[in-house]
């Protein structure tokens, strides 16, 4: 295991364990069970330089926007590591299904505001040099899976 998947990893071990709150998003009877959200472990690896512009970008716009498509907003992180802290962005999104994570970012990548928002912020050159996804679904003995 890579030096990355291993802090992506504990990264999303630690982060879980907060997400209580986010893992629901409506009231339930009490016999009702919840359908299991998918979450989405996101990565971007920024060019040299970048990454308080990727950070502008999704505190300005991005979160809203993701939450414009339907999907809820989770956790973001900029790792401490010495290697990774000066152009990495991990974060957490959930959708209700991979049928709606797939409607949610079909609809981001063709919002013609979103649109607007990328050209302007890469005006002085692209941001992302990589972006790596992973889909997840809780584990039965999650804590905040019960």
């Amino acid at each position: 295991m890579s030096r990355n998947a291993a802090f992506v990893l504990c990264v999303v071990t630690g982060g879980l364990m907060a997400l209580g709150a986010f893992s629901a998003g409506y009231t339930l009877g009490e016999d009702a069970k919840a359908p299991p959200r998918l979450y989405e472990l996101r990565t971007y690896t920024t060019h040299p330089g970048k990454l308080p512009a990727l950070n502008a970008r999704f505190k300005d716009h991005t979160i809203k926007l993701f939450e414009k498509h339907g999907m809820q907003n989770g956790m973001y992180w900029i790792p401490t590591d010495e290697k990774l802290k000066e152009n990495t962005l991990i974060y957490v999104v959930s959708h209700a299904s991979e049928d709606a994570a797939k409607k949610s970012w079909d609809a981001f990548r063709n919002d013609p505001e979103w649109k607007q928002v990328a050209a302007e912020s890469e005006k002085d050159g692209k941001i992302v040099a990589k972006a790596e996804s992973i889909y997840m679904t809780l584990a039965d003995y999650s804590p905040q899976g019960k």
